[in-house]
């Protein structure tokens, strides 16, 4: 589906997320960029195939050359693990980052979930007001649409779920 196809609040929203990710790129320095590319270097398969082939001719070179029949593994106890060491710190710095990027994303859609909640509650406002006001549809009173008419205050749904799903307190034993 081509962008011209699109309705213009569609085509705003994907601009939104579109632009969340370019500032979210261009906020990464040379060297988190350079980190990244590493990461996803390694997290390919050629990765894996050169790995097994160089521990395989380190082998086969140790097995066959000349320091067999006592071959010499320390040097690659040594690589492997400095290699594991390497690997596990791209992954935690990628994964840093792009959980700030999974964190701005959460912020937005709440963001979202909040103006959507806040217009709902003005129309359903509204659609009260026109009923009463039209004398056509007899008045009468309606609880819930009266409270489905107000905005929710989210700080204390926020409050009310986390008492209600925090960890109960530990009971002492008598």
């Amino acid at each position: 589906m081509s962008s011209d196809a699109l309705d213009d609040n569609v085509e705003e929203t994907v601009e939104a997320v579109a632009k969340l990710h370019q500032d979210h790129h261009q906020a990464a320095g040379v060297l988190q960029r350079g980190l990244d590319g590493v990461t996803g270097l390694l997290a390919k398969p050629p990765a894996m195939v050169l790995l097994i082939l160089a521990v395989t001719a380190w082998i086969l070179g140790n097995r066959f050359g000349p320091g067999w029949p006592d071959p010499d593994f320390v040097g690659l106890e040594l690589g492997a693990t400095l290699a594991a060491l390497l690997v596990t710190l791209l992954i935690l710095v990628t994964q840093s980052r792009d959980d700030r990027l999974a964190e701005r994303r959460e912020k937005l859609t709440l963001e979202l979930a909040l103006l959507n909640e806040q217009k709902s509650a003005k129309i359903i406002s509204l659609l009260e007001e026109l009923r009463r006001d039209a004398p056509s549809i007899a008045d009468r009173r309606d609880e819930e649409s009266e409270a489905m008419g107000k905005p929710t205050d989210a700080a204390s749904v926020l409050s009310e779920i986390e008492n209600r799903t925090a960890r109960p307190a530990v009971l002492k034993k008598d």
